[in-house]
């Protein structure tokens, strides 16, 4: 049993498909097959059941599967830390969020604060961020909604109310506050199941006893309110979005739903377990040490003027200490 075989493993194990499992690790597919196949032969144990040319892993996957993630995250983490030891610099952190605007001006301010950290960005749902905890590929998720699984910690960053957005026009165009009964048969711009707008309206819908009707579900929570001020719908927005002014380029009408627990939790989640570079450690404490919602776009001026300092720096300490981060944004959207 070697690395190859279990990162082979764990990938075919996320996708449950050869095919694509083969194509992102760059490999021929009946090479991956030999290679799952010896994996569970050595073990004595099937790993995945087989239908034809559908896998799906079994009970020994899953449980195999564990302290795989488990094994090569310490790896990783091993590897992270003799980078670290010898870097000068402050190490990676990297963070997953539902939705990139709710964390955009945090971590611009936290890059600004410390332009030598390698800053990571990547948008994610609720169940890939749980996965990419426990696989140590980020460290700090900017999470909507309870994240499942063991040896995770969290603090809450904000609680904040979210509103209804409807076009200018609309028959709600004006009004305070709506009941869910009394938009039961409205069309809603929403996210698909798993991002935690749709979770919500789900539940809000659900204590009526009443079902949203969808005319648009995607995986983009940023284009939203495009779509509603166009027209196709209406749909719940978070309440920092009317405080960062993007009616004024995408307008819509705000509205307040009278509806219990009509709000969002934002908190930070981290794996107990996961190594923790300096960088990581920074930013969990420079973004727990004030109100979550006061943190603003950077002065571009302020950071470019930083950014050369930092230049001069490295130039006068040599080729040793040329390695410093920029920021890798990674996902389906932007948001």
């Amino acid at each position: 049993m070697d690395l190859l075989q279990l990162r082979c493993f764990q990938t075919v194990a996320r996708y449950e498909h050869m095919s694509r499992a083969a194509e992102e690790l760059r490999v021929a597919q009946p090479s991956l097959s030999r290679t799952i196949a010896r994996l569970e032969a050595e073990l004595g144990s099937p790993l995945f059941d087989r239908h034809g040319r559908r896998i799906r892993l079994n009970q020994y996957g899953a449980m195999f599967l564990r302290h795989v993630d488990h094994a090569l995250s310490q790896l990783e983490d091993g590897r992270r830390a003799l980078n670290d030891a010898r870097d000068t610099g402050l190490g990676r952190v990297a963070v997953a969020s539902e939705t990139l605007l709710t964390i955009t001006h945090a971590l611009g301010s936290f890059r600004a604060a410390f332009p030598r950290a390698d800053v990571r960005l990547f948008q994610s749902n609720a169940q890939e961020m749980t996965r990419q905890l426990r696989a140590g590929e980020v460290d700090f998720c900017a999470a909507s909604q309870p994240l499942a699984g063991t040896n995770l910690a969290s603090v809450e960053l904000a609680r904040e109310e979210v509103l209804l957005a409807v076009p200018r026009g609309h028959w709600l165009d004006g009004r305070e506050s709506v009941r869910i009964p009394e938009i039961a048969d409205e069309p809603f711009v929403s996210t698909r199941p798993g991002h935690w707008q749709r979770t919500l309206l789900d539940r809000l819908f659900a204590s009526e006893r009443l079902t949203p009707r969808l005319s648009c579900e995607g995986d983009e929570p940023g284009a939203s309110q495009d779509m509603i001020s166009a027209g196709l719908g209406i749909g719940l927005i978070p309440a920092m979005s009317r405080r960062a002014g993007t009616d004024s380029h995408t307008p819509v009408a705000w509205v307040h739903l009278d509806a219990p627990d009509c709000y969002r939790v934002l908190t930070l989640v981290w794996n107990r377990d996961n190594y923790l570079s300096e960088a990581a450690l920074k930013f969990r404490e420079f973004i727990t040490s004030r109100p979550f919602m006061t943190y603003r776009k950077p002065d571009p001026r302020r950071v470019a003027a930083q950014d050369r300092a930092d230049r001069a720096d490295r130039r006068a300490d040599g080729p040793a200490d040329l390695q410093t981060g920029g920021t890798v944004v990674g996902g389906p959207g932007d948001s």
